[in-house]
């Protein structure tokens, strides 16, 4: 299947206009875990063990959690979350919840840019989207889902969502 056509699947796959709940950026971020590490010259926090992130509806659960400041500059966070799989949720702003998981995300505050790798999964509602890598820009409201070399994208819409559309 072409990667336009991918694409326009995946727009149909979440009745929502925007996946995000505008509201969620504006909030604190609260971190949870076992131990964390904080290296000043890199401006990198790493969390470790049974780690969960909370920022308004968004909330991550992770083994790993790696907060990136460039130049030290708030609101410029780049997040990487690492589990087998780490995991995600977040409300939109019609109250349906946005689910995710795959081995390693990375999400850019700034850019509101989202990157699932490895066994990635996205769903809303019953419909699903698998495949090797997802990236989401929330901003532009783009999806991409790539099967990788030797596999394929997997979409599951269901008829109550595209009779929605």
């Amino acid at each position: 299947m072409k990667l336009s056509q991918i694409s326009l699947l995946a727009g149909l796959l979440f009745s929502s206009p925007s996946w995000a709940l505008s509201s969620d950026t504006e909030q604190p971020i609260h971190i949870n875990s076992d131990s964390q590490n904080f290296d000043m010259q890199s401006n990198q926090v790493t969390f470790l063990g049974d780690v969960t992130l909370k920022q308004g509806s968004i909330k991550i659960f992770a083994d790993k959690l790696v907060v990136i400041r460039p130049q030290g500059q708030e609101g410029r966070e780049i997040l990487e979350a690492y589990g087998k799989p780490a995991r995600f949720s977040q409300l939109t702003d019609d109250g349906k919840t946005l689910k995710g998981k795959a081995n390693k995300l990375r999400y850019e505050l700034e850019n509101e840019f989202l990157k699932m790798t490895d066994s990635a999964e996205l769903t809303q509602d019953d419909s699903i989207i698998q495949g090797k890598v997802i990236t989401y820009n929330m901003q532009t409201q783009k999806l991409i889902a790539d099967g990788g070399k030797n596999e394929r994208v997997t979409t599951i819409l269901q008829p109550s969502q595209l009779n929605k559309k």
